[in-house]
């Protein structure tokens, strides 16, 4: 019975020394609904980088998303199609550098790699990495941390008034920024109509902005904007027919 309970206090202090070993070195498994990542910070307070980013927004505040941004890491990114698209993330796994705060951001702009670094860049793929405006990384991080681990998670966008659509081009070629897009975010596709053409489909140029070689001049334009949920939003006669190039004009909201 001695050399039982000899054997069984062992194991009791063995498994109790595991655990602590465990909870010392911060090995967490992620929550349930919730991905591992890290993310970092560009820019200063202002945010002036952030501004002009890959997905081709443009000026961020003049266009509704303000500050709450972020840039995506190749894995992320998609080549431009996660443009849009909004996530929930909080620091974790961290006590010295972690802020009991979440935020919610907007995917604005492209973490670039850099393969002549393949160490210390987390922007490399396979990682996934958000580079956060400055704001948004100082609400869940300290300042000095510099790079923290993270939990994110996509979430439906909230965006106030109806889908934008900016105007650019010329009489041969006709580019359309979406933006300021409610739900998922993300436009996976775009079809526009002219009051005298049938739908004609769209191709995306980069990032968020879409083409098409028709020539809509003179004529009121309607759209189908589709996001990655499989959602679709019409919005028919958006812009009158004596639209200009440069002009912005709102549609219905998903």
């Amino acid at each position: 019975m001695a050399a039982n309970r000899t054997w069984g206090f062992f194991f009791m202090v063995k498994f109790l020394s595991l655990c602590l070993i465990f909870r010392l070195t911060g090995s967490q498994s992620p929550p349930a609904y919730w991905n591992a990542a890290h993310a970092t910070f560009y820019g200063d307070m202002n945010g002036t980088e952030t501004m002009m980013g890959a997905c081709g927004y443009g000026d961020l505040i003049k266009q509704g998303y303000g500050l709450e941004t972020t840039a995506l890491s190749t894995a992320l990114f998609n080549n431009g199609l996660t443009c849009g698209a909004c996530f929930e993330i909080r620091c974790y796994d961290s006590v010295q550098w972690c802020l009991n705060d979440t935020i919610i951001v907007t995917a604005t702009n492209f973490c670039p790699p850099n393969y002549s670094k393949p160490e210390g860049n987390w922007c490399n793929p396979p990682l996934q990495h958000f580079d956060l405006s400055q704001p948004m990384f100082r609400k869940i991080a300290v300042y000095r941390a510099g790079i923290v681990p993270v939990l994110y998670r996509r979430v439906p966008c909230v965006k106030s008034g109806g889908v934008k659509f900016k105007i650019n081009g010329n009489q041969y070629w006709i580019l359309i920024l979406v933006y300021n897009v409610a739900g998922a975010g993300d436009v996976v596709d775009v079809k526009i109509k002219g009051s005298s053409t049938s739908w004609i489909q769209m191709s995306r140029n980069w990032g968020q902005n879409w083409q098409t070689s028709a020539n809509l001049i003179g004529q009121s334009l309607s759209f189908q904007v589709t996001t990655s949920d499989g959602k679709m939003v019409q919005s028919d006669d958006v812009a009158p027919a004596d639209w200009k190039f440069g002009g912005v004009y709102e549609g219905k909201q998903f």
